[in-house]
């Protein structure tokens, strides 16, 4: 079954597990994994379910688009170079996935 681990910004670390089709966003939701708020519920219009991705885990991805990559601009916390937003990142069968959330998102 697919996993993500979701490692706060004190260390603490949760790993859930995931649905296929999903997105990270969603399955911290569904989950109660504090550090997520995403306040737009997935629509690429807010991003308060800004991550930082593990740098191993960046090639099993897919490539940013133009609109995650200025929604990043507006993050709580300065982005860094594995910034993504959570729900641009699907869930498949093979995921195990590793994300840290940021210290806060608004």
């Amino acid at each position: 079954m697919p996993q993500v681990s979701f490692t706060d910004a004190d260390g603490g670390v949760r790993v859930v597990e995931a649905v296929p089709g999903d997105s990270v966003m969603e399955t911290a939701v569904r989950n109660g994994v504090p550090g997520i708020v995403a306040e737009c519920g997935g629509s690429l219009s807010c991003a308060t379910c800004h991550v930082f991705v593990a740098a191993d885990d960046l090639p099993d991805l897919p490539a940013m688009e133009e609109m995650e990559d200025e929604m990043l601009y507006g993050t709580a916390v300065e982005r860094e170079e594995y910034s993504r937003l959570s729900c641009q990142l699907p869930i498949t069968e093979h995921t195990d996935l590793h994300v840290t959330t940021p210290a806060t998102q608004v």
